[in-house]
């Protein structure tokens, strides 16, 4: 058996967490730099406020229906995320962390469980030790789990949050019930291939010829045909490591002058660094791009993008550093207000398993160096250490101007008890 374990309305749950002012009221959270609506809550969606909302267009009707707007306070939501996974580890050994809001977990010689009552249990846990509300849905499979959620997360009352898919009866009943639109992993495309098949609901999708779905569709979306059916054949992932790391970022403000673009790209040069070392990996090559602000017509548009290619691979951010930002040197124009840049490392493989180079390597100096500055980093939680061309005093300046404090991950910003 399988359990699909889903955080409520998450960003705004977090939001509940430490200000209970907040609960059972409309609550909406912005994406970055406060663009638009990314997550609310039940409240919030019964007033019809629609997600991607531009908020300086719908300032005024959230104002009108007392919506709090609160601007993305990330550093809260992966900590609280972080707690809910650690928890719901403590239920199965076999975990999958899905999103940041949601986890499958695998019942391996759980024969003999009540799962309402274990599923139960986790909700009631994971409430309990952080505050927030899930929904779990336990079924045979990874896509009936998927389904099985829904309708905890569609019934509250009359499942009490908890739903399980353990009959045939319960699992067609359950298809015929959802739409083919809202089954986990059909995209729009294929909802316009299998509607076209007379597919309305999940069940319908079930009953088509399996010869025709692995040759006229895919294997992958066999798969979940099978899964749909009962019969599992979409497992849990195993951790992996990731084939490219990026740090793309919009800026606060548009940038005409160099020196500012310069001292962004060593500054996202340098989270590239650091997140390769935090998965023992270095990179062969780094792209380096830069964007003008494309919603301003009326201005001159430049979108470019650089590789540079590495003789030897390296983890180091002095390296990687220093090569982004001679490569935004050159494809930097002049008279352009930039808005966008990033930095992608790429060609990946493991630091300390890889082909040497007889003649070029990298500075024997660096690794020591770099093993220092992570740690100091890490015991301070913050960077501290910088490089001499990124701004000491500045970290990526996001527009939040209706950010939360960072409640668990800041001791200056810790929730005071009066």
């Amino acid at each position: 058996m399988y359990a699909l374990v889903d955080c409520n309305n998450f960003y705004a749950s977090c939001e509940r967490v430490f200000n209970p002012n907040l609960e059972g009221k409309p609550v909406a959270i912005l994406s970055n730099n406060d663009g638009c609506v990314i997550s609310m809550s039940d409240e919030a969606k019964t007033i019809n406020l629609p997600f991607g909302a531009p908020i300086f267009k719908w300032d005024q009707f959230c104002k009108n229906n007392k919506i709090s707007v609160l601007s993305s306070n990330y550093p809260l939501y992966g900590d609280m995320s972080a707690r809910v996974m650690k928890i719901l580890e403590q239920f199965s050994p076999d975990v999958e962390v899905y999103s940041i809001d949601e986890a499958f977990l695998q019942f391996k010689g759980f024969e003999n469980y009540d799962f309402d009552s274990y599923g139960k249990e986790i909700r009631d846990t994971v409430l309990q030790w952080t505050g927030i509300p899930t929904c779990v849905g336990i079924a045979p499979t990874k896509a009936l789990s998927k389904v099985a959620n829904k309708i905890a997360r569609k019934f509250p009352k009359q499942t009490g949050g908890v739903y399980i898919i353990d009959s045939e009866e319960k699992r067609i009943k359950a298809l015929q019930w959802i739409a083919i639109e809202d089954v986990w992993g059909i995209g729009r495309g294929l909802v316009k291939k299998l509607k076209a098949k007379g597919c309305i609901k999940a069940y319908d999708f079930t009953k088509l010829d399996d010869n025709w779905v692995r040759k006229s569709l895919s294997i992958t979306v066999w798969k979940l045909k099978k899964d749909l059916e009962g019969e599992s054949k979409i497992v849990l992932d195993e951790p992996i490591t990731k084939k490219a790391i990026a740090t793309t970022r919009s800026f606060e403000y548009t940038f005409s002058d160099l020196d500012n673009i310069k001292e962004r790209i060593a500054t996202f040069a340098t989270s590239c660094a650091e997140k390769l070392r935090k998965q023992n990996s270095s990179c062969h090559m780094v792209i380096v791009m830069l964007r003008s602000d494309r919603h301003k017509k009326d201005s001159e548009q430049h979108s470019v993008s650089k590789t540079v290619l590495f003789p030897y691979p390296t983890d180091s951010t002095l390296t990687i550093s220093k090569s982004a930002v001679k490569a935004v040197s050159g494809i930097f124009k002049k008279g352009i207000k930039y808005k966008r840049a990033g930095v992608i490392v790429t060609g990946l493989v493991p630091s300390d398993n890889y082909q040497l180079d007889m003649f070029e390597g990298e500075n024997p100096k660096h690794k020591p160096l770099m093993k220092a500055i992570d740690k100091l980093n890490k015991t301070f939680k913050s960077d501290k250490v910088k490089l001499a061309n990124q701004d000491l005093k500045r970290t990526w300046k996001m527009r939040q101007e209706r950010l939360s404090p960072k409640y668990t991950t800041n001791i200056n910003e810790i929730i005071k008890v009066k």
